[in-house]
């Protein structure tokens, strides 16, 4: 959150938080829906989502802060809408690909790792989910302005030769 909120602005990172609670409350959900064992290794997949999810965010966040510097004339919702529309196609193919190898790491993983590549592979499916449908409107729910992120101009700044 501290990163988030230094890197962009303190709206951003409680969007960003919002995420991350939905994507562990989720996941946790579904063990305690499907009465799996949470060990360790389950845990440790909840960290990666964590991580996996808030990169996700970032990247779309990122966008949404050059496109606001680029885009002058629109809404925030439009930009917000024109950035998410602009990352899709990244954050999808990203995750695809991640599921593959989650996929094969479950079926030939062995034992041991099934706890882990299953919390993984509903994890990153309920990440990709929360960092478009979730961070970002939570983000304008806010009452994220144009202002907030354009570049300040700077006054009384004159150059002589």
């Amino acid at each position: 959150m501290i990163y988030v909120a230094l890197r962009f602005q303190m709206r951003f990172s409680v969007g960003a938080v919002a995420a991350l609670v939905h994507d562990v409350v989720i996941t946790l959900g579904f063990f305690s829906f499907t009465r799996f064992d949470f060990d360790l290794t389950i845990l440790a997949a909840l960290l990666a989502v964590i991580g996996y999810s808030l990169n996700d965010t970032i990247v779309v966040f990122d966008r949404v802060r050059e496109n606001f510097r680029k885009i002058r004339d629109k809404t925030p919702v439009d930009v917000f809408n024109i950035s998410l529309n602009q990352t899709l196609s990244r954050t999808l193919m990203t995750s695809f690909t991640t599921l593959l190898v989650l996929i094969a790491l479950f079926f030939l993983g062995g034992e041991i790792i099934h706890g882990f590549a299953i919390a993984l592979i509903f994890g990153v499916l309920i990440g990709t989910y929360s960092s478009i449908y979730i961070a970002s409107p939570v983000t304008l729910a806010l009452g994220i302005k144009k202002e907030d992120l354009m570049p300040v101009k700077k006054e009384g700044l004159d150059v002589d030769s």
